[in-house]
């Protein structure tokens, strides 16, 4: 089942600012909210797609690259599509948009304060964003391909399973939010009492202090190390492309979420053939006998090579098509062809009894150029090559 569109989703035009996307984000999962519509499967999945949505076009790299590549273009881990909004569960969404709800708005509608299932406290600080480069060859854009990639990277700390403490025992609930994370302010005001809850200042949010840190990360939860990533890249990407491979960054400190890994394609030169958009050109030189009496000639393409017919008398200039065999379209089903421009070969180097032959040639009447007439000129063939 494809995706929907995210614009779809959120009731927002391609051109809507960031402010009318956070307030429609708002109204779409205030409206699905799980506490809203316990039960409701079908609810909570479209909260989580709004999430998912949300998480992209809040983005302004993410965004531009969704605007260019649609879905394609932010999903580049290819395991089970998005990591974000569908993929995470609800503390994760919490965590990371809770406060476009409003904090005294989950104080008035959501239980004093406290998510569900105790998610209101977020764990740790979110970790970095990284970028990488993945330089691809012709055969690998146009079919697909994973890349497994070393990343140097700050990665959870096996020790103390990125709790950033020493044992168990060495984390405590703080004295000063109780362990929601949270801390709740009333006032009088001419309308009567009013509640505020904001971040705890003693735990930045976690509800936990830690009493001991950890020997092997000192405490961040975190350890720099190296890590082999698998990214699924899809058929039809092209130069200077961004892929987010969401989660895949820097893991976060004391267990919080990780950043997200940016992947900047980047294309290898062909020794032979030359991209023009969909469309792969490819300059044949004929000799002038070839030319003439026509022959069959092998070319390369991106995933071997083609036997093409060149019929007798062809004129330098022609352009072959041969048709399906470019690039496909990221997220669509069109695909480009393969652009065959002839150049007829000149010889420059000439022994004394060619030089006879050809002068003795060059008086006869079938060797004087006579051009047919209504035949397309240089600028036609060039718009029609790259059409």
């Amino acid at each position: 089942m494809s995706k929907r569109d995210y614009y779809e989703i959120l009731g927002v035009s391609k051109g809507a600012a960031a402010d009318e996307i956070k307030k429609a984000y708002r109204k779409v999962a205030m409206q699905y909210h799980p506490d809203r519509n316990p039960g409701d499967k079908a609810a909570e999945e479209k909260f989580k797609e709004a999430a998912e949505a949300y998480e992209v076009l809040s983005d302004t790299d993410k965004k531009a690259q969704y605007d260019r590549y649609g879905h394609a273009g932010v999903s580049g881990n290819g395991r089970g599509g998005f990591s974000g909004g569908a993929g995470m569960n609800m503390d994760d969404i919490f965590s990371q948009f809770g406060d476009i709800f409003g904090e005294d708005l989950f104080g008035s509608f959501f239980g004093g304060g406290q998510r569900r299932g105790g998610g209101q406290r977020s764990r740790g600080v979110r970790g970095s964003n990284l970028r990488v480069k993945i330089r691809l060859t012709y055969e690998e854009i146009a079919n697909g391909v994973t890349k497994n990639i070393k990343v140097k990277k700050y990665v959870g700390c096996n020790t103390c399973g990125g709790s950033g403490a020493k044992d168990k025992g060495s984390v405590q609930t703080c004295s000063t939010c109780g362990g929601s994370g949270q801390v709740r302010k009333v006032q009088n005001t001419f309308l009567g009492q009013m509640q505020t809850v904001t971040t705890c200042p003693a735990c930045n949010g976690e509800g936990t202090t830690v009493t001991a840190k950890c020997a092997s990360c000192k405490g961040e939860g975190r350890v720099y190390a190296e890590e082999t990533v698998s990214i699924d890249i899809p058929a039809g990407v092209q130069e200077g492309m961004q892929m987010n491979v969401t989660g895949r960054g820097n893991a976060g400190e004391r267990g919080g979420m990780p950043g997200d890994l940016i992947v900047l394609i980047e294309e290898e030169p062909h020794k032979e053939l030359h991209r023009e958009g969909l469309n792969v050109a490819y300059e044949l030189h004929l000799s002038f006998t070839d030319a003439v009496f026509g022959t069959q000639i092998e070319v390369p393409t991106i995933d071997g090579r083609a036997k093409i017919k060149i019929p007798p008398g062809t004129q330098s200039g022609k352009i072959f098509r041969l048709k399906g065999k470019g690039f496909p379209a990221v997220n669509a089903y069109q695909k480009g062809d393969q652009l065959i421009q002839v150049n007829i070969w000149t010889p420059q180097h000439l022994s004394a009894e060619e030089k006879a032959l050809l002068e003795k040639l060059g008086n006869s009447p079938n060797f004087k150029p006579h051009p047919e007439k209504g035949g397309k000129n240089f600028f036609d063939k060039i718009k029609e090559m790259f059409s």
